[in-house]
């Protein structure tokens, strides 16, 4: 099973969560209030995001996070890569430093990179507005129909 991370999970719940309020300065106490994450959990993952350029931090009395980005420009990719790093679904994809001892000899390593990269192309394809809802711009078009009128 492909999955994310419990923190990719609660990223996501966080950041459409200040999207319904785009502009707006959150606070991880408020957003913890209206998600029902733990406080702590709430601010480690709005620190992570913030290092990562998703959101960016506001300093003073009024001070919190904002999202860094129009939700239409923030992609579920860039979410989950601030969260987990690269996105990547074996480890022979992975771009780390540890390298795969059987590499060489492996004939699936063409096909995974094919694969990732298309999980990774899906992915920074969906924006997080899209993840908030369906507005009418990103809404399927509407089907044409077919029938004819006819006159009497």
């Amino acid at each position: 099973m492909i999955k994310l991370s419990r923190l990719a999970d609660y990223a996501v719940v966080l950041l459409t969560q200040m999207g319904s309020d785009a502009k707006g300065v959150h606070t991880a106490i408020g957003l913890a209030a209206r998600t029902g994450l733990p406080v702590p959990t709430v601010s480690k993952v709005l620190a992570t995001l913030a290092r990562d350029g998703v959101v960016s931090s506001v300093r003073g009395a009024k001070g919190g996070y904002r999202l860094a980005a129009t939700p239409e420009r923030i992609t579920v990719a860039q979410i989950i890569a601030a969260i987990d790093g690269p996105i990547a679904l074996t480890q022979c994809v992975d771009r780390s430093a540890d390298i795969c001892t059987v590499e060489t000899l492996c004939p699936s390593r063409a096909g995974w990179h094919k694969i990732n990269e298309a999980v990774e192309r899906a992915l920074s394809e969906v924006s997080l507005a899209e993840l908030m809802g369906t507005p009418a711009q990103f809404a399927a078009p509407a089907r044409e129909s077919h029938e004819t009128t006819r006159t009497a």
